[in-house]
């Protein structure tokens, strides 16, 4: 196995954090809640998927996408777990912000094509857009102190899932699927106060679209997750005793015609 080339490996990141805020966000703001009449009864009836269909819809697309795309880019699609990884010397610094960079496009591509969908109901992006905020932008009113330790936690144990499932002896196959139900799971805590962001590029991508407050309060939305993702990086191997600091989280490739290169043009290998 080889390691697959840059180019590839960034495109995968960009298209899988696109279909995570596209859905995920678009879960919340065209089917969160939808109320209905039946022709039968003028009671109005919530036919909406709610809270719950909201972190279902996150930790699905996740769970889906690292099986679609996780082989090229490791599949993290979010700064905080790329920033974790590579804390925990499962990831190599000098490809963080190439990877930073290709999440942040892929969800700002995705908000925009989000706003674009709100607009063309004649309604306004501004507030309706599933950004997170905290204060009066919180769902449930939580203040700044509760949502800075709410998603730094969250986030932290996320990254957690993920240093335990990707190693060696986890049952092949199923990383994905603990992934996705994990990140499912920190979406049922941080919705009511934050709209759960535990991903700096997820916030991104509507934070501007949406207005309000969003855009001045997107700082929090990277400081607190990528905190828990640094706690989560430095202290897995400490906590668990299991140190994978030689196995790299990133993306493979049995094509050598996708393969990295190194300076002298050989293919490099996957670790």
């Amino acid at each position: 196995m080889y390691q697959a080339k840059m180019s590839s490996r960034l495109g995968a990141e960009a298209m899988g954090t696109f279909w995570l805020v596209f859905v995920g966000c678009g879960t919340a703001i065209f089917n969160g809640k939808v109320v209905t009449q039946a022709l039968s009864d003028s009671t109005p009836v919530q036919v909406g998927v709610g809270r719950l269909g909201i972190a279902l819809a996150f930790g699905l697309v996740v769970l889906c996408m690292i099986y679609a795309v996780g082989h090229v880019s490791g599949g993290h699609f979010n700064p905080a777990v790329t920033i974790g990884l590579a804390i925990s010397k499962r990831f190599d610094w000098s490809d963080v912000l190439p990877y930073l960079a290709a999440q942040v496009v892929g969800g700002l591509v995705a908000g925009a094509a989000l706003a674009g969908l709100v607009s063309s109901r004649g309604l306004s992006p501004t507030g309706n857009l599933a950004a997170n905020g905290y204060g009066d932008a919180s769902p449930d009113g939580f203040g700044l102190g509760a949502v800075l330790i709410v998603e730094a936690l969250m986030t932290a144990f996320f990254v957690y899932v993920i240093l335990g499932t990707t190693r060696d002896e986890a049952p092949k196959g199923f990383a994905p699927l603990a992934i996705g139900f994990a990140l499912t799971l920190a979406h049922f805590v941080a919705i009511p106060v934050s709209n759960a962001s535990i991903n700096p590029a997820r916030s991104t991508a509507v934070a501007f679209f949406n207005g309000g407050d969003a855009p001045a309060q997107l700082w929090a939305f990277w400081v607190a997750p990528i905190v828990g993702g640094l706690i989560a990086g430095a202290t897995y191997a400490f906590i668990t005793g299991d140190d994978r600091r030689q196995m790299d989280v990133d993306g493979s490739t049995t094509d050598i015609d996708n393969a990295e290169l190194d300076d002298e043009g050989r293919p490099v290998l996957d670790r």
